[in-house]
């Protein structure tokens, strides 16, 4: 099993541009149904600056492809014995969760995962800093779509061939390939239509290639948990270098 830990030790709200005069994919829909959430990012990892779990503020960062959140020792420690905890991302309402507990050493004090937007949707606009959580769904206009099972996951081409790919958000690199050699190389990239020509990438004794920041960070990204579809949108207001 990849090593998030591993990858993590390796590697702002904003308003939007009035100037680009980029539509975004969901400019039009009612946004009652929406809560914003900003994040900062650093150290590639996507930090969100207004939830709390069981009231109390840490260090907590995104993780697209973790089932269940995650908590580190010395921050569940700090809460106290609990069988789930009440995490509040902004929507004046706690969400009972029942993380696992897992040593994230000084990357953080717990990832968000996916357990906390149950069968609902996030997109995520890395221009801007802002984590959408949408209940209502996928907003689809514009997007290439990917469906997926298990994992939130795409196909990309890698040196010619179409791959599947975990979009995983805690992960700060551009890619991890799976191979039994560790190591790094440079492989010819393709997502959603966009060429990223020769990038280097990571490889692991993994099961399937992941997906992280460096390359998320050129798309607006919505992964919707309860239809199991990813849509990407190719940002233009983010160079691909």
């Amino acid at each position: 099993m990849y090593s998030k830990s591993k990858a993590i030790a390796t590697g702002l709200i904003a308003l939007f541009c009035a100037a680009c005069g980029t539509v975004l994919p969901w400019h039009d829909e009612p946004v009652g149904n929406e809560v914003n959430v900003a994040f900062t990012i650093e150290n590639n990892l996507l930090f969100l600056t207004t939830p709390r779990i069981e009231n109390r503020p840490g260090r907590f960062f995104f993780g697209s492809a973790d089932p269940h959140s995650v908590l580190d020792p010395k921050f569940a420690a700090a809460l106290g014995p609990h069988r789930t905890y009440a995490f509040d991302i902004g929507q004046k309402e706690a969400i009972n969760v029942a993380p696992v507990v897992l040593d994230l050493g000084s990357a953080g004090d717990a990832i968000i995962g996916a357990d906390v937007f149950g069968n609902h949707a996030v997109s995520i606009d890395y221009r801007v800093g802002l984590l959408t959580y949408q209940r209502e769904g996928i907003h689809p206009d514009g997007m290439q779509l990917f469906r997926f099972r298990g994992d939130p996951s795409i196909t990309i081409d890698v040196d010619g061939k179409p791959i599947p790919a975990i979009v995983d958000t805690a992960l700060p690199d551009t890619l991890v390939l799976p191979r039994a050699k560790v190591g790094r190389g440079n492989v010819h990239v393709s997502i959603a239509g966009t060429d990223f020509g020769t990038i280097d990438a990571a490889y692991a004794n993994i099961p399937a290639a992941r997906i992280g920041n460096r390359l998320l960070s050129r798309f607006l990204v919505t992964i919707d948990y309860g239809r199991h579809v990813i849509g990407l949108w190719r940002d233009p207001r983010i160079p691909l270098r």
